[in-house]
């Protein structure tokens, strides 16, 4: 097992070596993943279940809500 993975290690690591146009590509998806990540949740989600749970605590908020929009209640 130790071998197998050394050798998969060794065939990707020899492979991006050689690569300039993969470097490229790979750093381009790290800054989207950046920017989706945490520049995006900083400004569109934000931490909703804190400000509607309140005192009563997450548990409680979650499920209270699941109880009340049951479809077929």
């Amino acid at each position: 097992m130790k071998h197998l993975i050394l050798t998969i290690w060794q065939f990707y690591r020899d492979g991006f070596r050689s690569m300039k146009l993969g470097r490229t590509l790979w750093l381009i998806i790290l800054i989207k993943l950046f920017i989706m990540f945490f520049i995006l949740r900083l400004f569109f989600f934000l931490n909703y279940l804190n400000q509607e749970a309140g005192d009563g605590g997450k548990d409680g908020y979650v499920s209270r809500e699941l109880i009340e929009r049951v479809p077929w209640k």
